[in-house]
């Protein structure tokens, strides 16, 4: 399912920012449109070998001449659908670089994987974001082999750019993509130390992705380091009860009241909550008056915070 975010296409090919947003003053004689450079990020196309696939990979690494590359290494974020997330994580990662001397915590390193398009989404996420299940098609199912390339191919290529720090990793996906980072928490739980799942799509193949809790509280117990979990749902995402009962069936009221997206969000953080010697934190959060694609945007403000608190 793709999101329906409006279309605020923010990325052209060179890695570059459309300047779609404000025009500027008069013009002088001689002056003349340029395409406007995301500061600090570049971009390359990766073709992977396990997937089959060749993804866009956009990373943006903290720039401050007078402060070195923490001891440690960098955090580090993966954004999935990273053609539409990456510029707004990137800017927020720049953010907490500029306030790192009061906070302490040092800016992460963004690694956005897209794909090979100018489009901010693409069909392949269809089959690269959802798990595999009984009776799914061709075009659905390779969230396994998604994860392995990240975890094989494109976290090699990344540690051979830039520094980073292998304990503090994390994971952010929406709508479908929050349906991998679930996933990935469900069956490779050392994979990240953090799972921002943005309104995920649980709802997918009837819940099939609630099938690996019990195979994650077992992997997970045995972990010294246990992962922290954010799930986030906007408040226009579920009708009301009244909206809900009274929908006509197949209308989007209807689609959205069956798939609960608020509910079966906040009851899982609550499950994972519970799971005693599984998470170090499992956090749900609300946000008023945001409808499925406007909620990504909040989810990522407040994941960074999640992930370097």
């Amino acid at each position: 399912m793709l999101p329906s975010l409006p279309r605020r296409r923010l990325l052209a090919a060179g890695g570059t920012l459309l300047g779609s947003a404000l025009l500027p003053g008069p013009a002088h004689a001689g002056d003349a449109w340029q395409t406007v450079a995301l500061p600090h990020a570049r971009q390359r196309d990766l073709a992977s070998s396990i997937t089959g696939g060749r993804y866009r990979i956009f990373l943006s690494v903290p720039q401050d001449r007078d402060t070195p590359a923490p001891a440690a290494g960098y955090p580090v974020l993966y954004a999935l659908d990273g053609n539409a997330s990456f510029p707004l994580l990137a800017q927020m990662a720049r953010m907490a670089g500029w306030r790192s001397k009061v906070t302490g915590q040092p800016a992460p390193v963004i690694v956005g994987i897209g794909y090979a398009t100018d489009d901010d989404y693409h069909p392949d996420r269809g089959r690269d974001y959802t798990p595999a299940s009984a009776g799914a098609p061709a075009t659905e199912g390779g969230a396994d082999r998604f994860l392995d390339f990240i975890e094989k191919e494109l976290k090699p290529l990344v540690r051979s750019l830039v520094p980073v720090d292998p304990r503090r990793q994390a994971l952010y996906g929406h709508s479908y993509g929050g349906l991998c980072a679930l996933h990935a928490l469900f069956t490779r739980p050392a994979m990240f130390q953090t799972y921002i799942a943005a309104s995920p799509s649980i709802w997918y193949r009837e819940r099939a992705v609630l099938a690996g809790l019990e195979g994650f509280g077992k992997h997970a117990a045995a972990l010294a380091v246990k992962p922290s979990v954010l799930l986030t749902a906007g408040e226009l995402e579920q009708p009301a009860g009244a909206g809900a009962n009274g929908a006509t069936p197949g209308s989007r009221d209807a689609i959205a009241a069956q798939r609960r997206m608020i509910d079966e969000a906040r009851a899982l953080s609550a499950k994972l909550g519970a799971m005693q010697g599984t998470v170090s934190r499992a956090q749900f959060l609300l946000f008023a008056q945001e409808n499925h694609g406007s909620a990504a945007f909040p989810a990522m403000a407040r994941g960074m915070d999640f992930f370097l608190a």
